[in-house]
């Protein structure tokens, strides 16, 4: 029985993998990071896929979060090694940049098998990233739980799932759900209607059992964000 309670379910069958990164910036080189990033960021999309760029709004302050796409971990590697090999990108961009920043963190994430990256009904508006820290134990424990929690929510009238993913290297036992609104107020509307939708109230119930502590961060999409 044990064996059974730390198993962590089935394999992940797709290499693709995305690469969650967050930057907190000196609050004095807030504007000039993003304006510098915004003229240089296609020294960076040049050698690998952009999902998202964001701003964090509210959450976090004086932060970017946003989310690479790699087919596996030899393409990020080589990737990685070019990037250190190009002189625009070390002179233009990165030497800069780096003495704007206070910290930079990242995480490797794995859709889960039931989600899959979705834009957008239509550009605008504002996204959500909520992260779960669930309790030992895997997918195989939880996994059921989590996926009916987060599609109670992704209905007509409640927000727009564009992924579920979860972390593969990094935190463990944490997934995350990226989701959109049309604005920051029309997500408190939804969060109030939730509160009452007897299918959301039971679905979360049953979820919580296995949840250690939740985040989230509001998010607001660079003008040169692929999702916008």
């Amino acid at each position: 029985q044990p064996r059974v309670r730390l198993s962590t379910g089935p394999q992940q069958k797709h290499r693709t993998f995305y690469e969650f990164r967050t930057y907190c910036i000196r609050p004095d080189q807030n504007a000039a990071f993003l304006k510098l990033t915004n003229e240089k960021i296609h020294l960076r999309t040049a050698h690998s896929e952009l999902i998202g760029y964001w701003s964090v709004e509210y959450g976090g302050l004086n932060q970017v979060f946003h989310i690479w796409k790699y087919d596996s971990y030899s393409q990020r590697a080589g990737v990685r090694a070019s990037l250190a090999q190009d002189p625009s990108w070390i002179s233009e961009y990165i030497s800069k940049a780096i003495p704007m920043l206070m910290s930079q963190d990242n995480e490797v994430t794995y859709l889960v098998p039931w989600s899959r990256l979705q834009e957008p009904p239509q550009e605008g508006g504002v996204y959500e990233l909520a992260s779960f820290q669930m309790r030992p134990g895997g997918p195989a424990v939880w996994g059921d739980a989590f996926q009916a929690a987060v599609t109670s929510h992704d209905a007509p009238g409640h927000g727009k799932l564009v992924g579920a993913f979860h972390s593969e290297c990094g935190r463990l036992n944490r997934v995350h759900a990226l989701w959109w609104f049309q604005s920051a107020d029309q997500r408190a509307e939804v969060r109030h209607k939730a509160h009452t939708d007897a299918r959301v109230v039971a679905a979360v119930r049953n979820c919580v059992v296995h949840l250690d502590s939740q985040e989230n961060k509001l998010l607001f999409p660079c003008s040169f964000s692929p999702l916008k």
